[in-house]
């Protein structure tokens, strides 16, 4: 089975080729802003990248006729529950309505849905943000008017979670993991026989990461939303992008902040050691939502490549249980495995329900 595999970001386009689990090619095609900023909104450019991407499949000798099936980067939609998704035309108009917010994740299905009826062949998306496989204790925030809510990596943590049980030589859904999720926001997570049963939202709860602040002192926070100091758009700005080791040491790239920790720099180690911290005290707290019964701990993401960042976390954790690392995010592979589940018939597609 051959899959066209496409995962848009907000000034690129990810594309590769698969001829089952094996990688043809993997590339990236950068927007210039001037083009993307032409737009009023992101769902009108989905013509712009189906454009480009023709393109890039003329470069590479690989003609859109040649693929079986097309998956595309799921979008901001509504909670769901894990898997693959058939894109039909009720989907593709959710997705450009965008009820979780506009993001370049919702032309995924958009691209790959007009790209698939043009050859009419099966599209797909795969666990998108918003998998929400939460249990009923886990949504309560300790006020009933917010409730607790699932917005995580889901895609790589549950390809890396199946990655994990088939070099055990087991299923998903055999085994108890918690999954860390380690980039410009942090996702830790309880799996529990194939499901995610909670986990941090990435954008404003549990360990600070690069850019993000996560978990914050309530009262503090609603004084510092009080002060005058901010509008709203700009503590939004200041908590999701502009927080986090950013905020303490004016870099989103780790290694910059590891190499000033090596060099000398106390602050930058003690910010570096607090981050560790945070998500090994986040594990802790997810362990006992397994109840201690944690066959592993797995670390993925950009910053696990860090062997400084890995090693603190394992130090403060491996007496729950074996920790594993396996860095970085497989989002095409994971993409393109989900959609090769349902073309070999080992997993049924799911139809998406507003």
């Amino acid at each position: 089975m051959n899959v066209l595999v496409i995962n848009p970001g907000s000034t690129s386009t990810k594309v590769a080729a698969y001829e089952d689990e094996t990688c043809l090619w993997n590339q990236g095609i950068a927007h210039p802003a001037g083009e993307i900023n032409a737009f009023a909104c992101v769902g009108d450019q989905y013509k712009y990248r189906i454009a480009v991407i023709l393109k890039m499949l003329e470069k590479n000798g690989t003609p859109l006729e040649y693929f079986d099936g097309i998956v595309g980067r799921g979008g901001l939609l509504n909670p769901l529950v894990g898997g693959t998704y058939m894109v039909d035309d009720d989907l593709v108009s959710i997705l450009h309505n965008a009820p979780g917010g506009e993001h370049a994740s919702n032309l995924g299905g958009i691209i790959a849905y007009h790209l698939g009826r043009s050859i009419n062949v099966p599209v797909y998306i795969v666990d998108p943000v918003s998998v929400d496989e939460m249990e009923p204790l886990a949504r309560l925030s300790g006020l009933p008017e917010l409730s607790r809510l699932s917005q995580s990596h889901a895609l790589n943590m549950k390809a890396v979670a199946r990655k994990v049980a088939r070099k055990l030589g087991k299923t998903y859904q055999d085994l108890n993991m918690i999954v860390v999720h380690l980039g410009g926001g942090i996702s830790v997570a309880p799996h529990r026989k194939g499901k995610m049963i909670d986990v941090n939202n990435a954008n404003n709860e549990g360990p600070f990461s690069i850019e993000r602040c996560g978990t914050l002192p309530a009262y503090q926070l609603v004084k510092l939303c009080y002060s005058g100091k901010y509008s709203e758009q700009e503590l939004i700005t200041k908590i999701n992008k502009e927080g986090g080791l950013f905020a303490y040491l004016g870099t989103k790239d780790g290694r910059v902040a590891e190499k000033r920790m090596n060099e000398g720099d106390l602050h930058a180690k003690l910010v570096l050691e607090g981050l560790c911290y945070q998500v090994a005290k986040e594990i802790g707290a997810m362990a006992t939502v397994l109840v201690g019964e944690v066959d592993h701990i797995v670390l993925t993401g950009g910053l696990a490549h860090s062997e400084y960042i890995t090693r603190e976390i394992t130090r403060r954790v491996s007496f729950i249980s074996p920790v594993l690392v396996l860095p970085g995010e497989e989002e095409m592979e994971a993409l393109a495995l989900g959609a090769l589940r349902v073309l070999y018939g080992e997993e049924q597609a799911l139809n998406y329900e507003a």
